[in-house]
């Protein structure tokens, strides 16, 4: 314990500086402004900075405190467009729209930002923690996860996503099957096979993960909003008298918040699962076990636990990526990827060494994550009633809006017309689905999912030459197979019990009044 505080000593030291607290100010500002614009995201924002911190000539590990605090910046802004208008900044804020929307709906636009500022805030801590004490332990149990393990992982996290489809599974598992399909859409990185592509060359690099979530959330949304205009329905959204969530409410969902920070910080430890694969597990989860104590819970209409859990979850993974990348040399997520490519700008190369060679480029970021930490959180509270501004806004203002700043995010992929063509008929088909009662987030997991799912099916069946049994050959594969089938069995299981239960109750009632 005695060397940890040694660490920390060394680590503040270097995060206390004037320079460096101005670098994790700027970087916590920025990373939420590009987490709230669709279409940017956390590896944008971060590769956006590189070569201005390297044009700068800022300290390596200056350096990496700014591009920590956008990172992290960014996993807290992308709440802000799912809570207000059902747009996800990024691919881990999709669960939040499930239940942050709803909430906004209902006026409890100011009481969702805020709970989940403190769930994101909650999060990162328990894993900025977590990254202190458990780094080199968590390090080695990462190393056991091979391409097997990963894609029964991701399976998984497929069969935590029963508990979004509700009473429709048919109707959930189709959505699941249209995201997998889209993942699939171009160049197959292993044979060079041109696969649905329909001899286009916009399609070669296959369908922006941005298009189809700006698509099937934003102008789907849009298109919901300019039907009821046109039928003269124009629900109006209650005003939101509140600032601030309240004690009843932070004890009320106090327990999701550290389930959702456990598990986020043990999933992002994982190289390649992200905040993604975090906040639909933690979600799909949270649900499952609220249902199973309270039939009546209201996930997906707007339940507090249902904004809370996927937030604690995303910035806990955000954190726990950085674990595999300090200790292994590997990168945790997409964006700390991009971080290894801005150290080797300095010749320096992450793994075990850097905690003997640099202590304090290690330490000092990971002060620096407590004190940008912070600043999220007292820069994310006050905002609150600002961002919640723009419910107030009216449809002939919020629609064009809204459209324009979708359009910006998508344009700004590949600066071409296709992709904003392509938002369009994904955006047409996505209302008719929503028209038809198909949910959107199993098949945006399923776009976001696919494509980590096949290459690590491809890497392990090439590993034994097509024996299917490396799928099943170790514990933790083995392990995760019972869970996933326990996850689809269990819960039928359980509701014809309850049911059976139920009917003779009532049975027994009748009995007794005759």
């Amino acid at each position: 314990m005695s060397q940890i505080f040694d660490h920390l000593s060394i680590g503040f030291d270097v995060a206390f500086s004037w320079m460096n607290l101005l670098v994790a100010a700027l970087g916590a500002f920025l990373g939420t402004m590009v987490g709230v614009l669709p279409g940017l995201g956390p590896i944008n924002g971060v590769a956006m900075l590189i070569p201005i911190a390297y044009a700068l000539n800022l300290p390596p590990e200056t350096a990496l405190i700014l591009l920590a605090a956008v990172y992290v910046g960014a996993e807290y802004g992308g709440r802000i467009s799912a809570i207000l208008i059902n747009v996800p900044g990024e691919a881990s804020a999709i669960m939040t729209t499930l239940d942050g929307y709803p909430l906004a709906r209902k006026g409890l636009a100011n009481v969702a930002l805020s709970l989940s500022g403190w769930s994101a805030f909650c999060g990162s801590l328990a894993a900025t923690i977590g990254v202190i004490v458990l780094a080199p332990l968590l390090a080695r149990w990462a190393l056991a996860f091979g391409p097997a393990e990963y894609f029964v992982l991701i399976v998984f996290a497929f069969c935590c996503l029963t508990s979004l489809l509700g009473r429709q599974p048919v109707k959930g598992t189709l959505s699941a099957m249209l995201g997998l399909a889209i993942a699939t859409v171009g160049v197959d990185a292993n044979s060079g096979v041109y696969r649905y592509t329909f001899d286009s060359v916009h399609l070669f690099d296959g369908i922006d993960f941005v298009v189809v979530v700006i698509a099937l959330f934003a102008i789907a949304e849009l298109l919901e909003l300019l039907e009821s205009a046109v039928r003269g329905e124009n629900p109006d959204v209650p005003p939101s008298t509140r600032k601030l969530f309240n004690m009843t409410e932070l004890l009320y969902t106090k327990w999701t918040v550290l389930r959702g920070s456990l598990l986020g910080f043990f999933i992002g430890v994982l190289p390649g699962a992200g905040a993604s694969v975090a906040s639909a597990v933690a979600y799909s989860n949270e649900k499952r076990y609220q249902e199973g104590r309270d039939p009546n819970s209201c996930f997906g209409e707007g339940d507090l636990r249902g904004v809370t859990a996927p937030e604690a979850a995303s910035t806990a993974a955000a954190v726990g990526s950085f674990v595999p990348m300090l200790t292994l040399g590997v990168p945790g997520s997409g964006t700390t990827a991009v971080m290894m490519g801005a150290l080797t700008l300095y010749n320096i190369t992450p793994g075990p060494v850097l905690f003997d060679t640099k202590p304090e480029l290690v330490w000092g970021l990971v002060a620096s994550l407590f004190i940008a930490n912070v600043m999220l959180f007292l820069m994310n509270i006050p905002m609150v009633r600002v961002f919640s501004k723009v419910l107030a806004l009216p449809n002939w203002l919020l629609v064009p809006g809204i459209l324009c700043i979708s359009y910006i995010g998508v344009y700004a992929i590949n600066a071409g017309t296709f992709d904003l063509t392509m938002a369009a008929v994904l955006g047409l088909i996505g209302y008719l689905l929503r028209k038809g009662g198909i949910p959107m987030a199993p098949m945006v997991l399923g776009v976001v999912l696919g494509d980590m799912m096949e290459q690590n099916l491809r890497r392990a069946l090439s590993i034994t030459n097509g024996e299917l049994s490396i799928l099943w050959s170790s514990p933790i594969a083995i392990g995760l197979w019972v869970v996933s089938l326990a996850i689809v069995v269990i819960p039928p299981i359980m509701r014809r019990r309850s049911k059976g239960k139920l009917s003779v109750s009532a049975e027994a009632a009748l009995e007794g009044e005759d």
